[in-house]
């Protein structure tokens, strides 16, 4: 099975940051230059990038068009990216735009029957459903919503299912817990979900640190893993995980 490495740059007034745990008072900044990133990690051998516009995934409305276009057109890099995807037109403009792929994250969760309309009006391969989940304390997959200050009622394995019925071909999934951290991916979530849904390509996010990681994932049968703080730190070099 392939497996592949995605480059994550997370974009809050036009800078490269990181937010921890997904909480937008907990950022740590970066690079200014956004494409430039890109193009590095496109020469460092990247095919895929992984794009979030972390202002529109609060407000609504997604606002990297004229980067998206740059990045499609300069960096020969194949994107998949999302933030504030909530109309049909919102997929449409921006596969138009050169974008690969579309995530679509709490959406996906509120208005699952919404998402599948897209999702058989532009087929399997033009959407990345992004399911970011918790455990609770007794043990169950929540979804949480709304920046993860409210649960949905959808259990993870319950709406996986029901996109992968439907034709789904994408799913990342992101351990809210690790997101950040630098503690390791949830490899035992990704094996269960492997099991469960078997047809679907799981795209590890959340908690990669090293080689070691990327190996992790792949060998317990992702079909990729999205990178983002442990490349921006340096902890992991693009070309090390590239190579595995």
């Amino acid at each position: 099975m392939s497996f592949t490495v995605y480059p994550a740059i997370d974009v809050r007034a036009g800078r490269v940051v990181r937010l921890r745990q997904g909480d937008y008072a907990e950022e740590t900044r970066y690079a200014d230059d956004p494409l430039a990133l890109a193009q590095r990690y496109a020469d460092a051998g990247a095919r895929w990038l992984h794009l979030v516009d972390l202002d529109a995934a609060k407000a609504g409305g997604y606002t990297l068009l004229p980067l998206l276009q740059s990045i499609c057109q300069a960096t020969g890099l194949q994107v998949q990216t999302g933030g504030g995807v909530r109309r049909r037109e919102d997929v449409q403009q921006l596969l138009s735009a050169g974008a690969q792929r579309v995530v679509v994250g709490s959406l996906a969760v509120r208005e699952p029957a919404l998402v599948l309309d897209w999702l058989s009006a532009f087929g399997g391969d033009a959407l990345t459903i992004a399911l970011d989940t918790r455990q609770d304390d007794s043990g169950e997959w929540r979804l949480p919503v709304h920046g993860w200050t409210q649960t949905a009622n959808d259990m993870l394995d319950t709406l996986a299912a029901r996109y992968a019925e439907s034709g789904l071909r994408h799913l990342l999934c992101t351990d809210i817990a690790r997101d950040g951290m630098l503690s390791g991916p949830n490899i035992a979530l990704y094996q269960r979900l492997r099991v469960a849904h078997p047809t679907l390509a799981i795209q590890a996010s959340g908690g990669a640190r090293n080689a070691e990681d990327v190996m992790a994932a792949r060998a317990a049968g992702c079909a990729g893993i999205v990178l983002g703080k442990a490349l921006l730190d340096g902890n992991l070099q693009l070309p090390a995980a590239l190579a595995c």
